[in-house]
């Protein structure tokens, strides 16, 4: 698959719908690394995530029967939103089955921008499993939360848009991984301008599915911890094409624990003024972590998204 092309048809399909959303030097951030940091800042993004990029990104191409059957996905939150949101540009229906344990603040924005809601299973792959066979028995598409190359082409342009704000490319980008739609994208294209550019896959300690198959050399299934990065949560479909995507592209993985996750959030609230989610302080974490690597750098963080609850936000100020 011709990939930087795909990631392109798919940034110019989005424009009239997805912010362009700021890539900023952090000054505070650079003094604390010894780096050159700089935030892609998709915390800003509608809804709040960058999953709104891939979800509309494949929406966009949906006939109007199809989507005039309706659509099923599954998600932890912030993919189901994305899905909303765009079914409600189109004046379509759709409905997004979530995890026991999903964000009461994710399940409302989903609500909100008009998408039905039903909880399944106790994690993600088990919800997605089940979103899958529900939507073949009901003649309905399904649209993955990473396992598509239309998302991974939409979260492709968050990669097109670094590269088109930054003078010279970046030696290094941080990226959380949950499903691996993300990296994949951004890597994806970012490699094919400048192969040196380092992509560092980015997961917690507690749920690190991604990095433990491509240890293994295989899709492998782990028992998870709770994590503050419900974002990225769950395992893998057993033939995601993200896999091979992760393996082959991705230069080297950082798991970062439950407190320097709290950590990063923190710092970033405290010298950025923005809010951050749980999955984005993973991103932030892995470069402070390895921050002596990186010293003279030119480096980007992806915050990827914002959606954080009250009580969560209270757990990490604490």
């Amino acid at each position: 698959m011709n990939w930087p092309l795909t990631i392109r048809q798919a940034h110019a399909r989005l424009r009239p719908h997805v912010r362009e959303t700021p890539l900023e030097l952090s000054l505070a951030l650079s003094q604390a690394t010894g780096a050159e940091v700089y935030l892609k800042l998709e915390n800003l993004q509608h809804t709040g995530s960058f999953k709104v990029r891939g979800a509309l990104n494949k929406l966009l191409q949906l006939s109007p029967q199809q989507l005039q059957q309706g659509v099923v996905t599954a998600s932890s939150g912030n993919h189901g939103a994305g899905v909303a949101f765009g079914l409600a540009k189109l004046g379509a229906r759709g409905l997004v089955f979530v995890p026991q344990g999903a964000s009461p603040t994710k399940l409302e924005a989903i609500r909100r921008y008009g998408a039905a809601v039903r909880v399944y299973g106790q994690s993600g792959d088990d919800t997605e499993a089940y979103a899958r066979s529900y939507a073949a028995q009901h003649g309905l598409t399904y649209i993955s939360p990473y396992n598509d190359p239309q998302v991974i082409a939409g979260q492709g342009s968050i990669g097109l848009e670094i590269a088109q704000q930054l003078p010279q490319p970046p030696q290094a980008v941080f990226v959380t991984v949950g499903g691996g739609g993300m990296i994949s994208g951004i890597a994806a294209y970012l490699k094919s301008l400048s192969p040196a550019t380092q992509i560092i896959g980015c997961q917690p300690a507690n749920d690190a599915a991604m990095w433990a198959s491509v240890q293994a050399g295989r899709i492998v299934r782990l028992e998870a911890q709770p994590t503050l990065s419900d974002g990225s949560a769950g395992g893998l479909e057993a033939n995601t094409i993200t896999f091979e995507l992760c393996r082959t592209l991705v230069d080297d993985w950082v798991t970062v624990s439950e407190e320097e996750i709290r950590a990063a959030m923190r710092l970033f609230i405290e010298t950025q003024h923005q809010l951050l989610e749980g999955a984005a302080g993973v991103a932030l974490a892995a470069l402070l972590k390895q921050a002596a690597r990186y010293r003279g750098q030119r480096v980007v963080v992806v915050i990827c998204g914002a959606n954080i609850g009250l009580s969560a936000l209270q757990a990490v100020l604490c």
